[in-house]
């Protein structure tokens, strides 16, 4: 028999200890926690007023906290090396020889400030201001139906880059028509710093400062943010990994030149 008053949590707790959990019950936990950073986008798209504001203020809490807990654990992590290291005179083992002088803390603080700046979209960029495109010179109204009336497709006037495994919807359902001609795969790219130039498959358009719609497309106007596949250059992390693709900014207006010419940004 259960005491007199007892808290709600209890009662879960007595349930649990006697019967159990359900089965999938770790599952259901799982899933829910990785549906939960939905939730909160849907709820902080839609709450409004005074919510709003108490929602922002507890979320910005949060935040704060985070970002204590991880420069915290970057302080940790800071094992300095450099100091650590054999003076010149001393003889240095084989296994020490290919190591670097930098420390775990700088390493790990210049990879999440690496991160940040690619979720934010915000980059140190050779030409930080373009010329806006109105909608009317990268979309030329398409006439469909049979008597030519209807107007709701869309030609792509512009280079646009589209995937390996891109497969054109059927007509009656393709809103924006991006003809083969202007579908580019490769980008003349610029290293700033060993001033020469490489012929770079394109991986992806990261960013069109134009309109988001841009980039969704694949749209690609002067200034673009595009995704260049660059192993063959050789270029490593700091951890001594191998690079693969890197954002590279374009500095000319592909559909006159016939070719995309862009500048590593590093």
């Amino acid at each position: 028999v259960v005491g007199s008053a007892m808290a709600q949590g209890d009662y879960i707790e007595l349930h649990q200890k006697r019967h159990g959990k359900r089965l999938d019950h770790e599952e259901r936990a799982r899933k829910k926690e990785a549906r939960s950073g939905h939730k909160r986008a849907e709820y902080a798209s839609k709450v409004r007023g005074l919510r709003a504001k108490m929602y922002n203020k507890k979320r910005y809490a949060e935040k704060a906290e985070m970002k204590k807990t991880i420069k915290q654990h970057a302080e940790r992590l800071n094992k300095h090396k450099a100091q650590e290291a054999p003076e010149a005179k001393d003889a240095v083992p084989a296994y020490l020889l290919d190591r670097e002088g930098m420390s775990h803390a700088k390493v790990l603080s210049n990879s999440i400030k690496q991160k940040r700046k690619e979720k934010a979209g915000k980059w140190n960029v050779p030409i930080p201001k373009v010329r806006p495109v109105a909608e009317d010179e990268v979309f030329k109204v398409v006439k469909s139906g049979k008597r030519k009336k209807k107007q709701w497709k869309r030609m792509v006037n512009k280079v646009s880059f589209v995937g390996e495994s891109f497969t054109r919807k059927p007509p009656k359902f393709e809103r924006f028509i991006r003809p083969a001609a202007l579908r580019f795969k490769k980008a003349h790219v610029t290293h700033p710093e060993l001033k020469a130039t490489f012929q770079l498959d394109l991986i992806g358009v990261k960013k069109n400062p134009q309109s988001p719609l841009y980039t969704s497309l694949g749209v690609i106007t002067k200034g673009t943010i595009i995704e260049v596949n660059c192993s063959d250059l050789g270029l490593v992390t700091p951890s001594g990994k191998v690079v693969w693709g890197k954002y590279a900014q374009v500095t000319n207006n592909p559909e006159n030149d016939g070719c995309i010419n862009a500048v590593l940004l590093v």
